[in-house]
């Protein structure tokens, strides 16, 4: 709203494109959100979306630098974790884990607090403290079994640090767990487990993929029933 109306047209559509693209391909949405932060590098949210940008495209300093000016800009609490993560990213986890005690943690929402206690639980394992980190993940929402957004990541991450502590068993419970909770795919838990159970996928085709077989002329009205056979988009 403080943009004259075209340039805020341009710049929303700049973080529209960012938006849609930051999953699928990471290295474009960066390059819009660089457009958006020329256009208007004096709006939060531009600063804020050229942050989460930078951050998955593993350019930690800049992602921190940009997080840092959104915060400054709307006094908001709710990136500190990432910029914690931000931190882990350059190697420092000793600074995300002293983030972890500041007082801002306290007033972030209950998705912030979880996303923290990830963060610093990430922080415990970079620094070789295993133990430490599973404790950190213990906690009221690990516990229950109430479904929210975040317990599926609560969960494998659980399970994963269980897994590097060489308790196999719990970690087969708690993958299961994740998965159970893991309605969107947003974990590999079911590939997870199926490594811990020793299950291997193998191509249907085998070394016989190079033998063709004429298939029959399709009939007029077939074409159709051939599209909705195609292959569905995979998840990272």
């Amino acid at each position: 709203m403080s943009l004259p109306k075209t340039l805020a047209e341009d710049v929303a559509r700049n973080l529209v494109m960012v938006a849609r693209l930051i999953d699928e391909d990471p290295e474009e949405a960066y390059a819009y959100s660089r457009i958006a932060l020329r256009l208007a590098s004096r709006v939060a949210a531009v600063r804020e979306a050229a942050g989460f940008a930078a951050y998955a495209t593993q350019k930690y300093a800049e992602a921190l630098a940009e997080f840092r000016a959104a915060r400054r800009m709307t006094g908001s609490v709710e990136l500190w974790p990432v910029m914690a993560d931000c931190e882990r990213g350059l190697g420092r986890p000793e600074r995300a884990m002293a983030m972890a005690g500041e007082p801002e943690v306290q007033k972030l929402d209950k998705a912030g607090q979880v996303e923290m206690r990830l963060v610093a639980a990430g922080a415990r394992r970079d620094m070789g403290q295993i133990d430490a980190a599973i404790v950190t993940l213990q906690s009221p929402e690990l516990a229950s079994n109430s479904i929210q957004p975040w317990t599926p990541r609560l969960r494998y991450a659980y399970a994963d640090a269980l897994l590097e502590a060489g308790r196999e068993d719990e970690a087969r419970e708690w993958f299961g767990k994740a998965l159970e909770a893991d309605k969107d795919g947003s974990t590999d838990a079911s590939d997870r487990l199926a490594e811990l159970d020793g299950v291997e996928f193998v191509d249907a085709l085998g070394d016989d993929e190079d033998e063709t077989v004429d298939a029959p002329e399709a009939a007029p009205g077939d074409a159709a029933d051939q599209d909705e056979r195609g292959d569905e988009p995979g998840k990272g």
